[in-house]
This record gives structure tokens, sequence and C-alpha cells, in this order.
């Protein structure tokens, strides 16, 4: 625990280097990995005679559960296309019929909704990283959390770990992400749901993994509905109009800001 302070912001072409970080594969090293394994996948399944419709569901699905774990929306999105945009352009996507290449379209959008883009991609929330938030904004178990941006549910498991006994809430707007989120995490309440367009009036915590731009939008929200003396969390990034109670810094390059409203 420590006073407030502004995070530094990675160097530039560095952000693979990060300290505390595993060490990753260089890109576009992931994608390319990524897209064999795909052809790998999808040439086994025709040769094992499966029907050619269901080799590219299976191998697309691949590509696409793999791109949720690349480091940028574009990224993900490289990754996720890569296989059956090289099939189309290749000799065995010839005889598929036009149709059939909307269903990696439709997986995609139904994986990550275009409306949620503008949100922050699948991060989950470390294991660890609320220690001590607790100590600071101690709450009752009739108290409710939110987490806003629940994806797969880590940050709700964190928030369990640090309060077993508060009554846990979580809105995701990708539904199989809530649908998976809510079969991990059976200790919650996980709704499909806008977090802009969720009240949070009745929370005496919200907590967020958003993208640095989120967080202006958020801090307004927060200011607007959350009760006195109910508390803002926010994995990373400042909200730049509020001032911290405390910063966590249980991991140098992943701070933890807490607001307390009024």
């Amino acid at each position: 625990m420590s006073t407030p302070k502004t995070p530094q912001k990675p160097m530039p072409g560095n952000a693979d280097q990060t300290p505390g970080r595993r060490p990753v594969l260089p890109w576009p090293l992931p994608a390319l990995i990524v897209w064999s394994a795909c052809w790998a996948l999808f040439l086994s399944l025709r040769a094992l005679q499966l029907p050619v419709l269901w080799s590219l569901i299976l191998a697309t699905s691949l590509g696409l559960a793999a791109g949720l774990r690349a480091a940028s929306t574009w990224r993900k999105l490289f990754i996720s296309a890569g296989f059956p945009l090289s099939l189309a352009a290749s000799n065995l996507g010839d005889g598929l019929s036009p149709w059939v290449w909307l269903i990696p379209l439709g997986l995609l959008l139904l994986l990550y909704p275009m409306s949620a883009w503008r949100d922050a991609p699948l991060f989950p929330t470390p294991h660890g990283i609320l220690d001590g938030l607790d100590k600071v904004a101690p709450l009752k178990c009739t108290d409710r959390i939110l987490d806003a941006g629940c994806g797969l549910g880590a940050g709700l498991a964190e928030l369990y770990r640090v309060y077993p006994l508060a009554q846990l809430d979580g809105v995701e707007k990708s539904w199989p992400l809530r649908l998976l989120c809510a079969w991990r995490c059976p200790f919650a309440h996980v709704r499909h749901a806008d977090i802009w367009k969720e009240d949070w009036s009745a929370y005496s915590m919200v907590y967020m993994f958003q993208r640095p731009e989120s967080m202006g939008p958020a801090a307004e929200k927060a200011r607007q509905e959350l009760s006195k003396g109910s508390w803002l969390v926010s994995l990373e990034f400042e909200a730049p109009t509020l001032k911290p109670v405390v910063v966590l810094r249980n991991r140098a390059d992943k701070p933890v800001w807490v607001y307390r409203m009024g």
C-alpha cells in the first residue's frame, strides 16, 4: 500500500518485456502458430472424413479461442480471422458455398460483439492483485459488489477471495462469455448487460478493468449513480477526475486505484 502515484507507461515497442510478466513470443509468431494449428486441425478432420462444414467450424473455433488471449483487439481479430481467410484464398475453399463464410464472422461477433469493442478486451484479473483491498475498503455481508465487464470471471473470483461474504454481481456484454463466467463463478450472479446502461446505484463497490479512455466516463457515471461512501476500484488505469484514497501495488505494472465517492 502506498500513496497515490501516476503509473509509469511502458516504453514503446517493449510491451512484451514488461517486468513481472511471463515472457511471451514475439509478434507475429503467436499468429503463425495459431494459424498452423488451425490448419493442422482442419486437415486432420478432413482426413477423418468429417464434413467440411464441421471441420471449418471446429478449426475456426480453435482460432477464436486462441485469439482471445492476444494483447489487443487488432491482434485478436488478426489471429482469429487468419485461418478462415487463408482457407478462402486456397484451393480447398473453392468448393464451399458463399454462405459458409458467414459462419466464422458469426462466431466472432457472437463471442465478442461489436458494441463491446469500445470496452476492454479480454484481460483477466491476476490472482492476488486485490490483496489488502478489504483493509482499505471494508464491506459488510449485506453489501453488493459489481464487476463491470466480468469476462470469464477472473475478477469475480478475485473479489470473492477478498470479500467472501459480500454479494457479487457480474455483467458481461458477450453472451458466450457471460455463460462461461456464470458456470465458472456459481458464487456470483452473472447477467448479460451493458456496463454503461447498468444502474450502479445499488452497489457499495464497482470494480473495473477497462481501457484508459473508459475511465473518464466511468468516473462520471460513478459520481452520478454511486451513493456517498461507495467505492470505485480500477485495475491498472486511473480515473483522471477522481482522487484516489490509496493505490495498491501488489504488482508493479498493475496498480489498483481505489476511489471513495463523496
